[in-house]
């Protein structure tokens, strides 16, 4: 999977990294990431990702296709030939079959002003055959990379996925995108911005709610519900990770709405109910955790949101920011769940929370030994903002000697992004 280590960290690079340093410490130490082109997707990006261009593309008519980019942008023959740099006529007659465009330099002109993939033309560019190959192995790219993220690995999903995204990102910025390499777009975002919010601290996952909104922004052209679903739910809960809790609801409460399978709106009820809890919003949290624990009954999920132990937690935490400490540790001393997280930074999740449930119920040394062990595997995973949300719940109950050891840990992890700041 990897092609290489960081010269920071140590952390395996994608075998499309070009530059010795690993996205996830560019981004940590507040650097530009590397390679990343920073024009927007023109709008014919959108036209020849939407299904009906897509059908008119199929037709690798000439005809066909320039009738539909005009009636789509609104545009006169008049127009278009100004575009082209062609006269009216001669645009008509391309139109009505009268013209025949067979000269190669010709009909690679006219893909690359229109955005078109040059090959439903017939022409091909130099890098086609090389951008062909990547889009083969692109959706296999991100599915190991969420194999590593729920694994506890999400520092390599980052340096793994950066490369692919970045490089999708640049053929949509010139125009050269279709259906398909838009959905592997979507996707890779959606991957990247929730690896992003698993390694970055707290004062730096605006980013990763950045390239979630950008999933969900392919995600509504597509017209794919699954994909709306999903992007909907990733978005919503970095937007909540990142302090935006209003617009984190109302993203959630609309992947409620149109997740159209059970884990699918189990875990939207789940992160509903995690966005709810923090806003201190009691009636909307009972709401999401009811609709979570009816789904839940139906039958065990596999996800890392759909399942008891996540819910245990959920529950939990939710109790305690809703301001109903005493029913959280009933529910922590009463119920049992067996068997381990899903993933293991979910081991982590637990730990902080169960802490502060022990400091509700006062059993402090309790809550200092659940601390401590969420700092020793935060810091193996390299999870900042678990570390930061330990030493916040280890001041506020005055627990001096946990809040010195948490902040020792967020020195360490930051050393390890030094170098990256040097350069």
């Amino acid at each position: 999977m990897t092609g290489g280590r960081c010269e920071v960290c140590g952390a395996g690079l994608s075998r499309l990294a070009v530059e010795p340093i690993c996205p996830t410490c560019h981004a940590s130490a507040r650097h530009a990431p590397p390679t990343m082109p920073v024009r927007p997707p023109t709008p014919a990006v959108w036209l020849w990702s939407a299904p009906e261009a897509a059908a008119a593309l199929r037709t690798r008519d000439l005809a066909t296709i320039l009738r539909l980019h005009r009636r789509v942008n609104g545009l006169s023959q008049e127009r278009l030939a100004a575009l082209l740099g062609y006269d009216k006529t001669y645009v008509s007659m391309i139109e009505t079959g009268r013209r025949t465009i067979s000269d190669v330099a010709t009909r690679r002109h006219i893909a690359r002003v229109l955005g078109l993939p040059m090959h439903v033309l017939g022409v091909t560019d130099n890098d086609d055959a090389d951008f062909a190959a990547m889009i083969q192995f692109g959706d296999s790219t991100i599915r190991l990379a969420e194999i590593a993220r729920q694994s506890g690995r999400a520092v390599d999903a980052v340096n793994e996925l950066w490369p692919l995204v970045a490089r999708l990102e640049a053929r949509a910025a010139e125009g050269r995108a279709e259906r398909d390499t838009m959905i592997l777009l979507g996707q890779g975002r959606a991957a990247l911005g929730v690896s992003l919010g698993t390694v970055l601290p707290e004062e730096r996952l605006a980013a990763a709610a950045r390239w979630t909104g950008k999933a969900l922004l392919v995600a509504e052209r597509l017209g794919d519900p699954v994909f709306l679903a999903h992007a909907l739910r990733m978005h919503g809960n970095e937007l909540r990770k990142a302090d935006h809790v209003g617009a984190a609801i109302a993203h959630l409460s609309r992947a409620v709405a149109v997740s159209g399978d059970r884990e699918g709106q189990g875990t939207a009820f789940a992160l509903l109910a995690r966005a709810a809890g923090e806003r201190g919003d009691r009636d909307l949290f009972d709401h999401a955790i009811t609709g979570y624990r009816d789904l839940l009954d139906i039958g065990t999920g596999r996800g890392m949101l759909f399942n008891p132990f996540t819910f245990r937690e959920i529950e939990l935490r939710g109790l305690i920011s809703t301001g109903r400490a005493a029913e959280a540790v009933r529910v922590m001393q009463a119920d049992q769940v067996h068997g381990p997280p899903v993933a293991p930074q979910w081991h982590i999740i637990e730990r902080v929370t169960t802490g502060q449930v022990l400091l509700a119920a006062h059993h402090r040394d309790g809550a200092s030994e659940a601390f401590r062990a969420a700092l020793v595997a935060a810091e193996s995973h390299r999870l900042p903002h678990q570390v930061q949300r330990t030493i916040r719940a280890a001041d506020g109950a005055g627990l001096a000697e946990i809040g010195a050891e948490g902040r020792a840990v967020l020195q360490r992890l930051t050393d390890q992004l030094a170098p990256a700041v040097r350069r």
